[in-house]
């Protein structure tokens, strides 16, 4: 029998995940930055709290490991942060920060903001500005017309609206 697959010390119960940024610069809104301290500070205090838990003879449990990765690349991604405050432009053309509404090909209105790649959230409309829809969308003012490719096709989307609200 082949000893690829098994485990061979019971004490490693695997590695932890390690999240990867894009290695884009990490353009963050105001709320944005905010978030990625507060997760920093709220890993910090977890990993406090495992440490304290950890037995000294013991080796590094695969909890504690994942929030030592998790709050390493939290904490990096502060560092790398390049705040970009928008809010309360009156620019007309679609910036990073920016709050949009298209006109979908079957007439729905849809808004999307844009910001950075820890912030997305696509059910929230929160769009990373590094995606095809925002990289259409980049510089579009009302009544432009932008090409965005999806499955079965490109589509025509119609910029309704720019906005970018204060925080």
């Amino acid at each position: 029998m082949s000893r690829a697959f098994v485990k061979e010390d019971g004490n490693d119960d695997g590695e932890p995940v390690k999240r990867q940024a894009s290695g884009r610069p990490n353009y963050v809104t105001p709320e944005g930055l905010a978030a990625l301290k507060a997760r920093a500070a709220e890993l910090g205090w977890r990993r406090a709290e495992l440490v304290s838990k950890q037995r000294l003879d013991e080796p590094r449990s695969l909890e504690l490991r994942q929030a030592e990765a998790d709050l390493q690349y939290y904490e990096e991604r502060v560092k790398q942060a390049i705040l970009v405050d928008n809010g309360g432009l009156t620019a007309p053309e679609v910036r990073f920060g920016a709050v949009v509404s298209v006109r979908e090909p079957d007439g729905a209105v849809k808004e999307y903001r844009l910001v950075g790649e820890d912030e997305a959230d696509p059910k929230a409309g929160k769009i990373n500005w590094g995606s095809p829809l925002a990289a259409a969308l980049m510089g579009a003012a009302p009544g432009a017309r932008v090409a965005l490719a999806r499955k079965g096709g490109a589509v025509q989307l119609e910029v309704v609206s720019v906005s970018y609200p204060k925080p």
